[in-house]
């Protein structure tokens, strides 16, 4: 009985560890996002967790800015975009099977697919 329930938490635990490690979103991400004339352009982010406090940048063409109010939780993040004078708030969720992260952006909740980057 003890070996048996031992088992089970060790197979919880490896579980458990598994998820951690699927769900880091720590890294280089990018994708295309249409702007409110209907025109698309590359954005890129750069995300570092630590804990359930998400941090790191936003590059677009006009130039790179802070995340801040960042927070990870599961599978679900929201942070907001600094960019210039305007505080933009973005909604998302990481999907581990596909690595990606369908993100949400703005008040317009405009949306985007997110795909991970190699860093060079």
């Amino acid at each position: 009985m003890k070996r048996k329930l031992l088992v089970v938490i060790g197979l919880a635990a490896l579980g458990l560890t598994s998820f951690a490690w699927f769900a880091d979103i720590n890294g280089s991400w990018s994708a295309m996002l249409k702007g409110p004339d209907g025109n698309e352009f590359p954005i890129s982010y750069k995300f570092k967790v630590d804990g359930e406090t998400l941090t790191g940048s936003i590059t677009s063409q006009i130039g790179t800015f802070d995340i801040s109010d960042g927070k990870v939780q599961g599978d679900s993040l929201w942070f907001t975009g600094n960019i210039r004078t305007m505080k933009i708030k973005n909604k998302g969720k990481y999907y581990a099977d596909g690595d990606s992260i369908s993100l949400r952006v703005g008040a317009r909740s405009t949306h985007t697919t997110l795909k991970r980057t190699l860093e060079k």
